[in-house]
């Protein structure tokens, strides 16, 4: 409200203002007051006008008090306030307990209970308020639940008023608990009502391990005035069903009217429970049915309606299919609860909370077995007990299933049993006990399933890596890419696939187990489908290439792939991250020796100018492994190509010596010229990073003849830039300048990574014969390329060298702040995985050194200078350091 001047707190005159205090009213004072006439009236046996002081004292709290105000004195005030407005509210409380009127107060303290379920005033009278609605057993409970949670949390036991309060209970003694006139009038009218509680819940088998979080979403006080619904998915045998009924017997105190449960089968080898049949039940569990019930679906919903209108339940359904199965089960009274557990994600369904259950993680796992079958045995063998975890995926029925197999046979060990898993093709069959079945419970998910969802599952199955996009079921499938992701969105929908980010999918390990079992009941499609994800990497690999569609010159060859460019496969491999050597080794796994062999070395030019050497040598490993299985004869010299070309950028120079060798003279057996080209580039590069000028030339200009015979621009472009170094190296310059321009006519369709190197080590030469501004030139097209493709070495490699130039052109500040921004750049390799970090920070370095001389810093010179003496020392060699120049290698 807004008073008028005369009422206004704050008065003005002319230019100034002031606080009048006398007369004011805080609500704080206001509290104060009525609480005091509360108790008063409390006192003194008016215990309907002290009910309604209490109220109007709580009235005054609106929201969270001094909101949003900072400091440690406002957090102590509203500490206090909010300590003071509990106080009242149970005083309140109490007050309709003493009036006869306990069934008002359970919603409330229940609420009180779960938000400080260790707070033992709440307790206390909540216990009170369960006897005066005729509750004793329910209050007997909640005082034992709360003496064990006080003796795992904090290790007491409970208080004295609480343990009083649990005599009077037991004792019965009513003028403790509800007050002298309550004790004689409605005490005895709340017990003497005729009630039918109902609770068929079922059994609460099985230790719930790692499910707090959940658990605690499920028993949160729900919104008053309402029906509230709480749904659980989840894949087969991943808890669902204990977690509910768990959940529903820690809430059933709060359901004075009953806890109903119904298994509606939807994934059972029994007759899946229709709605109707589930509606006549559950109406003979409350006795209202009078007589035979009506058959109409509409007339029976009716019915269960009416009859639950005035009633708080709490109504469980398991195994539900979907959200029409539910909808005519939903009870209609107000305050009651419904838990939803099913595979599939019912989004039809109006839900106040969805809870996705997930497998455990692996130290619950390894509790969940250790539980089963006892904790001495499983610290006898914490590593197999560990790898045991891991078989099972975390799946609570597997780990029961594995566990029970423990206990059944005492003389196996956990070692033994994870023996008897190894390989998929035994996992899911050790994963049975009687009549429980890990893959039998996967299957009936399965058949619930329509056939494009039962193709498209078949396909994950398939598929060589364990996370896929859209783009590998729809190439597997050959279906449209809006399509596939339709059946990927509905099989997450019915739990049998994760979404772990936003366009990306995977299956668990046991469900992918699964799967391939399944696909591979129908060989003929399991084999045309594996080849089609095979070929989707391999165009991938050949597209993202350098070398370009003559650089791979036998096996499938990339026309129609789903890729618009180069970048497009380049980010399409990106995405897979570190499941690309898998490929190869699924491919040869499978026996398709040739597919291994031929995406190795697709993938080896991507790996390689992605800096992960590693990955590219173990990927052609694998398919060297192999390489004498397939048809394609290139490849026993392809594959050594690459070793090579790998191992140059590793600087291992003599394993990519001996690997050229090996090529060359496995080339030159088999008539091969391509591979023969591509050996000799490989000899050129390692004779020049030891010295060998002559030697590195003679095998470098071999190589450019025969590429130039073949036409084959990415051999070609490579041994010139070669040949140039090595000119470069021995100082002549001008024959240097000549190869790069030739190697920049053979540039693939001038791409950025071949387009950037050349005109770096173009710039390089001009820089060496002082042509300072045709080196600037070339430095900054070689930065604009660097940075569009990503490339930190180049881009890097380049700032410092343009510094070099502005140096030698009389620009020394130019320059020092060019090498500071390489140092920058520079920081960005990965100096463990990354052969180019340590002589790029020694080579920026001593340029900056250079420039810091140049303008008279010499103490900052000096201090370069000495970081580069001791942390680097002098351990490049100079051929080295000129393929360090281009980039091959440091």
């Amino acid at each position: 409200m807004s008073a008028g001047p005369a009422e206004s707190v704050i008065r003005s005159g002319k230019g100034w203002y002031r606080f009048v205090g006398h007369g004011v009213r805080l609500d704080a004072t206001e509290l104060d007051e009525w609480a005091a006439e509360a108790r008063h009236a409390k006192s003194s046996g008016d215990v309907t006008n002290a009910l309604d002081r209490f109220s109007e004292a709580l009235a005054l709290f609106r929201g969270e008090p001094l909101a949003g105000l900072p400091g440690q004195r406002a957090q102590a005030e509203r500490r206090r306030l909010l300590e003071r407005r509990l106080s009242l509210r149970l005083e309140r409380l109490e007050c309709l307990v003493l009036l006869g009127r306990s069934a008002d107060t359970l919603d409330e303290l229940a609420e009180l209970s779960a938000s400080d379920p260790l707070n033992e005033s709440v307790l206390a009278l909540r216990m009170c308020a369960l006897y005066g609605s005729g509750r004793q057993a329910e209050a007997l409970n909640s005082y034992q639940d709360m003496r064990g949670r006080l003796r795992d949390e904090l290790g007491v036991d409970p208080g004295e008023e609480l343990r009083q309060t649990y005599h009077a209970v037991l004792h019965q003694d009513d003028e403790r608990l509800l007050g002298p006139a309550t004790a004689r009038f409605a005490a005895p009218a709340a017990q003497s009502r005729p009630r039918r509680t109902v609770n068929d819940l079922p059994g609460d088998a099985g230790h719930l391990i790692g499910r707090d979080a959940e658990l605690a979403r499920l028993i949160a006080p729900s919104a008053p005035g309402s029906v509230s619904i709480v749904t659980v998915d989840g894949a087969a045998g991943v808890g669902k069903t204990a977690l509910v009924v768990r959940a529903a017997r820690e809430l059933s105190d709060r359901y004075p009217d009953g806890c109903l449960f119904v298994d509606l089968r939807a994934h059972s080898t029994q007759r899946r429970q229709s709605s109707e049949h589930a509606l006549q039940r559950l109406l003979r569990s409350l006795g209202a049915a009078n007589g035979e019930l009506p058959s109409d679906p509409e007339e029976l919903t009716a019915a269960w309606r009416a009859a639950t209108s005035p009633l708080r339940l709490l109504l469980v359904l398991d195994d539900a299919l979907d959200a029409d199965q539910i909808r005519p089960l939903l009870p209609a009274g107000a305050g009651s609860r419904v838990l939803v557990a099913g595979r599939r994600r019912l989004a039809e369904l109006d839900a106040d909370q969805r809870v996705t259950l997930e497998p455990l993680e692996s130290g619950d796992a390894v509790s969940l077995l250790g539980h089963i079958i006892g904790a001495d045995r499983a610290a006898r063998e914490p590593e197999a007990t560990h790898r045991l975890a891991g078989l099972c995926d975390g799946l609570p029925l597997a780990l029961r299933i594995a566990g029970s197999r423990l206990q059944n046979r005492g003389v196996w060990t956990v070692e033994y049993l994870v023996g008897r898993m190894a390989g998929d093709e035994h996992r899911l069959g050790e994963l049975s006990v009687g009549d429980r079945s890990v893959e039998a419970a996967f299957r009936l998910s399965y058949d619930q399933l329509a056939p494009e969802q039962q193709r498209g599952f078949r396909a994950l199955g398939l598929a060589p890596t364990v996370e896929i996009d859209v783009l590998t079921p729809a190439t597997m499938l050959d279906w449209p890419s809006h399509d596939a992701e339709r059946v990927l969105e509905s099989l997450v929908d019915t739990s049998l696939v994760q979404e772990p980010r936003p366009g990306r999918y995977r299956l668990h390990d046991l469900m992918r187990v699964h799967a391939r079992h399944v696909a591979e009941a129908a060989p003929d499609e399991a084999v045309a489908v594996r080849r089609a994800a095979l070929r989707l990497y391999l165009d991938a690999g050949r597209i993202a290439s350098d070398w370009g569609s003559s650089g791979f010159p036998t096996g499938p060859q990339s026309s129609g792939a789903p890729f618009e460019d180069w970048q497009a496969a380049e980010s399409w491999l990106d995405a897979a991250g570190n499941e690309l050597v898998d490929v190869v080794g699924y491919a040869a796994a499978l026996g398709e020796a040739d597919y291994a062999c031929w995406i190795a070395e697709a993938l080896c030019d991507y790996f390689v100018r992605e800096g992960r050497y590693d990955e590219s040598q173990t990927a052609l490993e694998i398919a060297l492994a192999h390489v004498d299985e397939g048809t394609d004869r290139r490849m026993a010299a392809a594959l050594r190509n690459c070793m090579s070309y790998t191992a140059v950028h590793q600087r291992r120079y003599r394993q990519a010596g001996s690997y050229a060798a090996e090529a060359l003279d496995l080339s030159r057996r088999r008539a091969d010229p391509f591979e023969e080209a591509r050996a000799l580039l490989g000899l050129g590069t390692t004779a020049l990073s030891a010295g060998e000028g002559d030697q590195a030339i003679s095998h470098t200009a071999l190589s450019v003849d025969l590429a130039l015979q073949l036409h084959n621009g990415w051999v070609a472009w490579m041994a010139l830039v070669i040949l140039g170094l090595t000119h470069q190296f021995q100082g002549r310059n001008e024959e240097a300048l000549t190869c790069f321009a030739d190697a920049l006519t053979h540039a693939q369709g001038g791409r950025p990574h071949m387009l950037g190197r050349v005109l770096s080590c173009a710039a390089d030469a001009h820089l060496r014969l002082g042509h300072y501004g045709e080196a600037r030139s070339r430095f900054r097209e070689a930065i604009d390329l660097a940075e569009q493709v990503g490339d930190i070495f180049l881009c890097t490699r380049s700032l410092t060298r343009l510094g070099t130039a502005e140096r030698g052109d009389g620009n020394p500040g130019a320059a020092i702040a060019l090498h500071h921004q390489a140092l920058r750049q520079q920081q960005l390799l990965n100096p463990l995985t990354d052969p180019h970090y340590d002589w790029l920070e020694m080579d920026i370095r001593t340029r900056l050194g250079h420039a810091y001389l140049a303008t008279g810093r010499v103490h900052e010179a000096h201090r370069e200078f000495q970081t580069v003496l001791d942390v680097h020392g002098a351990r490049a060699h100079r051929a080295d350091r000129a393929l360090g120049d281009w980039g091959l290698h440091p």
